[in-house]
């Protein structure tokens, strides 16, 4: 874990929008987020946020950016935020009255107090069980037909009350929307999340 408790973090970016993938679509949401990642995919949309070496944000910072926007919902996200130790980060933005959700790979422990956390693992480091655990919404990025037995693998492992996802990956969409459709009408436990905000070209 890169720090233990930090007060700041080194922002890639953060700006307020709506968020386009799995259950919170479709909700306005001031998104921050964090640098630093050894995950690794190699069709990640947003590969400066492996690097670590961004500007620093105060807690403080971050909380004064989503209050000037008059967001109620913030979205912690990398990266690989759970790299570092979010439990003061949440502390601070839950008693500023906010709903905090996080999107991780789950390959690090999730620290900190959550709405919502979305767990979307990737095959170049291992989900933590503990991760899938604590997961509110499993979301896998299907790239091949391989995927699917994957996912469901991975399924096993969380909570009940977990919503289940396919989500295709953009630059592949059009070849494999027609599995996950497929896949999702014979295992109605999952459900289809696409890359909504790319549609309406927002970040």
């Amino acid at each position: 874990m890169a720090n233990s408790s930090p007060t700041s973090f080194p922002i890639m970016e953060h700006f307020y929008t709506i968020q386009g993938e799995g259950r919170n679509a479709g909700k306005a949401s001031y998104f921050f987020r964090i640098g630093g990642c050894d995950v690794g995919c190699p069709w990640c949309d947003v590969k400066e946020s492996w690097d670590d070496g961004h500007p620093k944000m105060t807690i403080q910072e971050i909380i004064n950016c989503a209050s000037e926007a008059e967001a109620k919902n913030i979205v912690i996200t990398g990266g690989e935020p759970c790299m570092y130790d979010l439990s003061e980060l949440t502390s601070k933005l839950k008693s500023a009255g906010f709903n905090l959700w996080i999107e991780t790979s789950g390959a690090y422990e999730i620290t900190g107090d959550w709405d919502w956390i979305v767990v979307s693992p990737k095959r170049r480091k291992s989900c933590l069980p503990s991760s899938l655990k604590k997961a509110s919404e499993l979301k896998v990025v299907v790239l091949r037909t391989m995927d699917f037995d994957w996912a469901v693998e991975h399924a096993k492992s969380v909570s009940s009350e977990c919503a289940l996802y396919f989500q295709p990956e953009w630059s592949r969409e059009e070849e494999m929307l027609p599995e996950v459709i497929n896949f999702v009408k014979g295992n109605p436990d999952w459900q289809i999340s696409l890359q909504t905000h790319k549609y309406m070209q927002i970040p």
